[in-house]
């Protein structure tokens, strides 16, 4: 390849030239529920997901959920690789590197980034992507502090990444602390989290004056719940659109029947959302989500039926209680498109 021809090259690839918009850029989030490798990791407490813990978490084991989590991602793609894939529930780097490198999922040569959390459990979040999509220009990783009455928890990942079109993305990547310990308990921390994570979107919308801002995560609380609503300020996206705030691509679906992406005792509803700034809803921008609309994707091979008592169906997921059941999550992944003009 001469000198020109590589000019151009990377002037299309990095929006220096006129092309048309760049298609199928699919952004997901999905909670894998425990994805683990099977050593001890003697500072943290994942005791049971190893061989001789109380979840008798095999190589086999191991591996049959690495391949049926990278069946799901390249589900939910439809044909094509999502750009990216936010994650929680993973346990290390090394576990990233055989999804990506040795699992199923490799054929879609993904690139990862993922959080090094003090969290008691071991657990991160990640962010797969693309590197023809997207170009990284930094990450960072935020830690909430909760003060003493909990154990520590995950960090929020933010990365930011240069579009084929030059605009810029912050990505934050978030897994808010649980409501194991009560809801009422543990809403507070939830909060800190909020806080944190508000301030930092803040601060990317005071460098850049048209910040294009997708939060990602489990936030253990629901659209409408004071993390979201009130501290975070992630509106209905049928409010007035401002630049300046922010929206729950999920907020006006909580009502639905049989809407979410979680189902807690027989009721779905969304922990996990995407939260979005007001450029990307604009559709005149360079950069805007599709429809103005986010999803779950819930295929058939993602759902069994749930017990006589509640009836209608469930995420089909790993374990039940200590009973392996072999499926992918207690979660269902959920999905948005962007479009990529220039």
């Amino acid at each position: 390849m001469n000198g020109l021809s590589k000019y151009i090259l990377f002037a299309l690839l990095w929006g220096l030239l006129p092309v048309a918009a760049q298609e199928n850029f699919r952004v997901v989030f999905y909670n894998v529920e425990n994805m683990y490798d099977t050593k001890d990791n003697p500072d943290t407490y994942d005791d049971d997901l190893t061989p001789d813990g109380k979840l008798h978490w095999t190589n086999y084991r191991y591996w049959q959920k690495l391949n049926n989590i990278s069946k799901v991602i390249s589900s939910v793609g439809e044909g094509y690789p999502p750009a990216l894939v936010g994650l929680c529930e993973v346990e290390n780097d090394s576990v990233l590197f055989d999804l990506t490198k040795k699992a199923a999922l490799q054929r879609h040569k993904y690139e990862y980034v993922i959080t090094t959390s003090e969290d008691w459990r071991g657990s991160n979040v990640a962010l797969l992507y693309q590197r023809d999509q997207i170009k990284i220009l930094s990450k960072e990783s935020y830690r909430p502090l909760l003060g003493d009455s909990i154990r520590t928890t995950r960090d929020i990942l933010h990365v930011t990444g240069r579009l084929v079109n030059g605009k810029i993305l912050d990505l934050f990547v978030c897994h808010f602390p649980s409501r194991n310990e009560g809801i009422k308990k543990t809403r507070p921390h939830r909060i800190k989290c909020a806080e944190l994570l508000k301030q930092k979107c803040d601060s990317v919308s005071l460098i850049r004056k048209k910040a294009n801002i997708i939060i990602m995560g489990d936030f253990n609380d629901y659209p409408h719940d004071i993390s979201m609503a009130e501290i975070l300020r992630a509106q209905h996206i049928e409010s007035d659109i401002s630049s300046h705030n922010l929206y729950n691509m999920f907020y006006h679906k909580t009502k639905e029947k049989n809407a979410g992406s979680y189902k807690y005792r027989g009721k779905w509803n969304f922990l996990d959302q995407f939260v979005v700034s007001g450029d990307l809803l604009v559709k005149s921008g360079r950069v805007f989500i599709e429809n103005k609309s986010a999803y779950v994707y819930s295929s058939d091979f993602l759902l069994e039926n749930d017990n006589e008592k509640y009836g209608g169906q469930k995420p089909f997921r790993t374990y039940s209680g200590f009973r392996y059941l072999g499926g992918y999550s207690d979660h269902l992944p959920i999905y948005m498109d962007l479009h990529i003009g220039y």
